[in-house]
């Protein structure tokens, strides 16, 4: 995400932390500043904040790390207001490897309240109220252990992207099959996104953020699921585009600028001889002109690491790749020659036709 700090790496995954975090803490130190806390009662209560959120690390390394076992990569975890997010490369489509990945996160905080269970002194006749109204010493741990009980109901809700959202869909994915079974779960998804909203609206504006992201979460979640339906079966060579600009690498920018006028392509494949030298965009040309480089060959400033596209390459993993990296275009050879090229628009555009006729 932009705007994150990179806090480092555990077990090779990068953590990140959004911007957006600090004013969780600024709200914590305001709301210290209201009741008249002195300074050591608000550092202790930031750093309740960030030992909740170390919690709500481990949580996602047991999704990351569970996920390794089936060869899915996590690409970082980032910690906003609301909780953690694990960016794992994809979702397994056996819905026995989904329900386990899904479980290990909750089943971290299970272990965890479970240790303090063990550790912590029984409360006895202290137990009140007014033992839990503030953060203290006393009860820094105990509210911690409790803090990881709400994190296990909490991720139970049957609602994308919550983790019960998924345990749902697996569950019924061995019965219904996941398309069925995502549009079910995301339905119930939204729906209960909602209630958050509604009592968001009477009682905590927190909640209607929350319904925010569950609500469009859920959304997003049924869509790829769909999308990837229709991919399914299909080879990148039915998805490709035939008719389309190159450039050779001795154009020069200006040239270059009147391909750009005289059609409709943005991104262009520089190849000489059927052979991918590199891709050239528009911002880069835009650039070259602002940097007065009209005369300049496009091989000067050419993205010359590209990764590329075979035609008998499946469908899905080329839109899986293109949502993942945000590439504009890549090309795809057959038996090592440019053939084509394939980007978001295209596939887009094939999954309106594949819907169209099975409908």
């Amino acid at each position: 995400m932009k705007w994150s700090l990179n806090l480092g790496r555990i077990a090779g995954i990068k953590i990140l932390v959004h911007w957006t975090f600090a004013l969780l803490l600024g709200w914590v130190a305001f709301t210290e500043a209201q009741r008249g806390s002195d300074l050591p009662t608000t550092l202790l209560a930031i750093g309740f904040i960030l030992a909740v959120f170390f919690c709500v690390v481990l949580h996602e390394l047991g999704h990351a790390l569970t996920a390794r076992r089936y060869g899915i990569n996590t690409k970082m975890i980032t910690l906003l207001p609301i909780g953690g997010v694990a960016s794992l490369e994809r979702m397994p489509q056996d819905p026995k490897k989904e329900l386990t990945i899904a479980v290990a996160g909750p089943a971290v905080n299970v272990v965890i309240a479970f240790i303090l269970w063990l550790v912590l002194p029984s409360l006895g006749n202290s137990f009140s109220e007014e033992f839990f109204l503030r953060i203290t010493p006393a009860n820094f741990f105990y509210l911690l252990l409790f803090v990881n009980v709400v994190l296990v109901v909490f991720n139970a809700i049957p609602a994308f992207p919550m983790d019960g959202g998924r345990v749902l869909r697996a569950l019924l994915a061995f019965k219904l099959g996941r398309v069925r079974a995502t549009q079910i779960a995301a339905n119930l998804g939204q729906f209960l996104a909602i209630a958050f909203v509604f009592i968001g609206f009477m009682y905590n504006p927190f909640l209607i953020l929350i319904g925010a992201f569950v609500f469009f979460g859920a959304y997003s979640e049924n869509i790829l699921v769909q999308h990837l339906d229709y991919l399914r079966g299909h080879s990148v060579r039915e998805g490709m585009m035939t008719n389309f600009v190159t450039l050779a690498p001795t154009e020069t920018v200006r040239e270059a600028l009147n391909k750009l006028l005289m059609g409709s392509e943005h991104e262009f494949v520089v190849e000489e001889a059927g052979a991918v030298v590199g891709t050239l965009t528009r911002s880069q040309l835009i650039q070259a002109v602002k940097e007065e480089q009209m005369q300049l060959p496009v091989v000067e400033i050419m993205t010359a690491d590209v990764k590329t596209f075979n035609v008998q390459d499946k469908l899905s993993d080329a839109y899986t790749e293109l949502q993942k990296t945000r590439v504009p275009l890549y090309p795809v050879l057959e038996n090592g020659r440019l053939a084509g090229v394939i980007n978001t628009d295209n596939i887009n555009e094939f999954i309106m036709i594949k819907s169209a006729l099975t409908h």
